[in-house]
């Protein structure tokens, strides 16, 4: 597959560039700062761009076969203040992958967005409020805008993120009667999302990922 990845230089993204060159993808990796990336590979393409940015996004979508968001806040702008950039990215790439005839898109949010908060227990309300409530009430608005496109899309959404490496092993809890929050690497995520990519798994779904 020829996948472009979304947020691409770091944190998940960059897990995830790493692990489909693995898998033998060719890979389109799409950031800011996309050249700074350290990894060197025939198949990798490094595209530096903004997500809001129309014309950036519409090029880097040229004859993908799927689309992995993964964009994040930096940590120096978490809990700061209100942010629409996952929405705003939304709105943009929505249209862009319609035009160019892309269907299949992943996205990253969380544990906690969208309905997944009512599975939240209120010890873990309240510091999460605190410190990714902004954050993710744009996440919520991300959610709502996939899923009502008529994108093949998954929205994956991993609870405590790690950086260990990846163990393979990991739980994808579809219904959301077993949703809860847990631990799992940055790298197991990446994992889910390549294979989700390539086989055509979740769609329409919006599992929870935890070790």
């Amino acid at each position: 597959m020829r996948i472009l990845v979304i947020g691409a230089s770091r944190g998940i993204g960059l897990e995830t560039v790493r692990h489909a060159l693995q898998h033998g993808h060719h890979v389109r990796a799409f950031a800011r700062s996309a050249e700074q990336i350290g990894i060197e590979d025939d198949k990798l393409e490094k595209i530096n761009g903004d997500a809001c940015n129309a014309a950036d996004v519409a090029a880097a979508l040229k004859g993908v076969d799927a689309v992995i968001v993964t964009l994040g806040l930096p940590k120096t702008m978490q809990g700061l203040g209100r942010t629409t950039l996952f929405s705003d990215a939304t709105r943009v790439l929505l249209p862009a992958m319609a035009a160019a005839g892309v269907k299949r898109l992943l996205a990253v949010t969380g544990f906690g967005a969208g309905d997944s908060k009512a599975r939240m227990s209120t010890v873990e309300k309240i510091p999460f409020k605190a410190l990714l409530g902004r954050a993710y009430a744009d996440k919520d608005v991300q959610e709502d805008l996939i899923r009502e496109s008529d994108l093949d899309w998954t929205i994956a959404r991993p609870g405590i993120l790690m950086n260990r490496p990846a163990s393979h092993s990991y739980e994808v809890l579809v219904e959301p009667d077993t949703w809860r929050n847990g631990l799992i690497s940055r790298g197991d995520v990446a994992h889910f999302l390549v294979h989700a990519a390539q086989e055509g798994t979740y769609v329409g779904k919006a599992p929870v990922l935890i070790r």
